[in-house]
């Protein structure tokens, strides 16, 4: 069974690298000179990076049930990489337009413009990253099993305890006290 489970994981995973692989070239092909070319080209790798988380979880990565999405790794994982690579990434574009400068300007403000500037050359690294970690927010539930009929215990009627039969209670006839031998060495014994 282990054989199997890493042989169709391998599968999968290829084929999710080899889907990437092809949305990184397609990327490469769109025009990144006005704004809508540079979104295209980071939804297109952002999709690249989803592409290879969702190759994991298909690929039997996790328990072979039907993929959700955890709510709890996308308020805690996924959005805080969204702001900030969404920060990045709106700081970078082309055309200097409304977003673009008030990001910039937010960016001085908060004297990250540094790091923001620097992490320009990477855009695509941080959408395919983007895209990987919006992958991770999915999971599996395990297969879903049927559910079985609650087993029902009924009450029994109690069987009617047989009547006793029970002897008329007597009053105890006296006992006699018995005379024990004093111990020796008591003031009895001797006398």
């Amino acid at each position: 069974m282990t054989r199997k489970i890493g042989t169709v994981r391998g599968v999968f995973t290829l084929v999710g690298a080899a889907a990437a692989g092809l949305l990184v070239w397609i990327a490469t092909q769109v025009g990144q000179g006005d704004t809508g070319g540079y979104w295209a080209v980071q939804g297109i790798l952002a999709g690249a990076g989803l592409t290879m988380a969702l190759s994991q979880l298909f690929g039997g990565w996790t328990k072979w049930g039907v993929p959700r999405v955890s709510g709890r790794v996308f308020v805690i994982g996924f959005l805080p990489v969204l702001v900030c690579v969404g920060w990045v990434l709106l700081a970078g574009q082309p055309s200097a337009n409304w977003f673009q400068e008030h990001v910039t300007d937010w960016s001085a403000s908060l004297s990250i413009d540094g790091i923001v500037d620097d992490l320009h050359e990477y855009l695509g690294v941080l959408a395919f990253g983007l895209g990987l970690v919006f992958g991770f927010t999915f999971d599996t539930a395990g297969p879903r099993r049927p559910r079985l009929a609650p087993v029902v215990y009924r009450d029994r009627e109690p069987e009617p305890a047989p009547e006793a039969q029970l002897e008329p209670v007597r009053d105890p006839e006296p006992v006699p006290e018995a005379v024990l031998p004093a111990p020796e060495g008591s003031p009895s014994a001797q006398g």
